[in-house]
């Protein structure tokens, strides 16, 4: 397989247009290990979720398609305002490829060239840094492009439409992660090593509110 080029997120982002890019945000978990809904937990005097979904719009992309599962009023009234089409995933409990496959349904119409897919629980994720990953996708027609940290290359990531058959044959809990490693060095990265900390139990929360910095730091 060919590799393709890595970038550093802090590197100028090109002036170009995401184009045809569906955005999929996934927020269908029911927060087990959290104990309540983590997707409606406050950050930056909003939701969690809220956070996710406006880093989502400063990206352009479209269609944008928000897929929910153990929650959906909730969920859908937080992003009431935004230009989200929202999904509910009868099949959550199943695992995350199933609310893939639910986002890529609802996207399917537009005929997207692309697919970013990102999760609700990695606040620390940017606009900037999902505008890298579409600028390397699209310069250097990676399959995928994917965010790096720690030993992980994963989601954030954007997948190019000819990957749609391998991203319906996932099942149960394989996640976009999966493929990602399937493909090896055909994948393009961008380095994120903020995407360490997400948001899954009590003590990752608390850790994300110590060190909080100001709002205008992260865009």
């Amino acid at each position: 397989m060919p590799t393709f080029p890595s970038q550093n997120a802090s590197a100028t982002v090109p002036d170009t247009s995401p184009g045809a890019v569906a955005l999929l945000l996934l927020a269908a978990g029911a927060s087990t290990r959290m104990g309540r809904a983590k997707q409606l937990l406050p950050y930056h005097g909003r939701t969690l979720l809220r956070h996710a979904a406006e880093t989502a719009v400063a990206t352009g992309c479209s269609p944008l398609v928000l897929v929910t599962g153990a929650l959906h009023e909730a969920l859908a009234a937080e992003v009431a305002d935004l230009p989200f089409k929202t999904v509910y995933n009868p099949e959550w409990q199943s695992g995350m490829a199933s609310s893939i496959q639910a986002g890529l349904a609802a996207a399917a119409p537009t005929r997207p060239a692309a697919y970013l897919i990102m999760l609700s629980d990695q606040p620390l994720v940017t606009s900037e840094l999902l505008l890298q990953l579409l600028a390397l996708q699209r310069q250097s027609q990676a399959p995928i492009v994917a965010a790096a940290y720690g030993d992980t290359l994963g989601v954030p990531a954007v997948f190019d439409q000819s990957l749609l058959p391998a991203l319906h044959r996932l099942r149960g809990a394989q996640g976009a992660n999966r493929l990602i490693a399937e493909l090896g060095a055909a994948v393009g990265r961008i380095s994120f090593p903020e995407g360490l900390l997400d948001v899954d139990t009590p003590e990752q929360y608390a850790a994300l509110l110590a060190q909080q910095k100001p709002l205008n730091d992260y865009k």
